[in-house]
């Protein structure tokens, strides 16, 4: 199995390389996209190991914002510039750790191969509380002193936002395992689509919803299944979800899931070295 890591982070390079180093295994390969708001050069030293690079063209992210989008893409086009044909292209964040072995992420992904790992729930039924993003302006992307205000300006007396038609709009979770036919088929689908891209850039969130939203109206769709494989708990009311420690240690083992997010070693290393002990072979 040849697997590729697309790994979006903005700080605790240590934590990233436990991360990389927990992963390592033949077959494997590391593209690390780093926040351009944030200076790279620990990042290069704490990860100057086999099989790792650095996604060249970096943006700043801002949460929410399509920025998070075009970093995965750019992340995207360097796997796909690799010339490597991977059998799965997870996406972490460099809060992600696994819960099982890399044996048994490769048996699995194996046993699965061309199947798109993603959770997806339809906005217009399942997932109504994110109907507004589709319709309302947002300035996310366009960080400026006064955007707020001019935001609200917009919603206003601007009429709401139409959505491309004959596009049903599914997501949830940013986080994902696909195939390489699917990282193909979505860089292509952007690049003949630009109004489309020009829609999501003053979306909220949209990175929640528009790589699901591709496959879903795509020849894909069948290859879909609804489960990202990421063990992850929202707090009720909070916008992060919880961060992990060792009083969390039996339900993540219990998860069923690949990965989970988020852990902080900042706050508590222990879960990380129970974790490896205890990993699911």
């Amino acid at each position: 199995m040849n697997i590729a890591y697309l790994i979006l982070v903005h700080n605790q390079p240590l934590q990233l390389k436990r991360l990389v180093e927990r992963l390592s295994g033949t077959g494997v390969c590391f593209f690390i996209h780093v926040d351009k708001k944030t200076d790279i050069t620990d990042f290069y030293k704490a990860l100057n190991l086999p099989k790792v690079y650095f996604v060249k063209k970096r943006v700043k992210v801002y949460w929410g914002a399509y920025s998070i989008i075009q970093a995965t893409l750019n992340g995207f086009n360097e796997i796909v510039q690799s010339g490597i044909n991977y059998d799965v292209v997870n996406l972490l964040s460099g809060q992600d750790y696994p819960l099982v072995s890399n044996e048994y992420i490769a048996d699995f992904f194996s046993k699965n191969k061309g199947n798109a790992f993603m959770e997806y729930y339809s906005i217009e039924q399942e997932w109504k509380e994110a109907i507004p993003r589709l319709q309302k302006y947002y300035l996310t992307n366009y960080p400026f002193s006064g955007s707020y205000r001019v935001e609200k300006f917009m919603n206003k007396y601007l009429p709401d936002r139409k959505p491309p038609k004959n596009i049903e709009f599914v997501g949830r979770s940013q986080w994902f395992s696909i195939g390489m036919d699917h990282v193909m088929y979505i860089l292509q689908y952007l690049k003949k689509h630009p109004a489309l891209v020009h829609y999501f850039q003053f979306t909220w969130g949209s990175d929640e919803f528009v790589f699901q939203t591709i496959l879903y109206n795509s020849p894909f769709k069948h290859t879909m299944v609804n489960n990202n494989l990421r063990y992850i708990v929202w707090p009720k009311g909070q916008a992060s979800p919880k961060t992990f420690t060792i009083k969390d240690a039996d339900n993540l083992l219990h998860s069923n899931k690949l990965f989970a997010r988020k852990f902080n070693a900042q706050i508590d290393k222990e879960i990380f070295d129970f974790l490896d002990k205890n990993r699911i072979q």
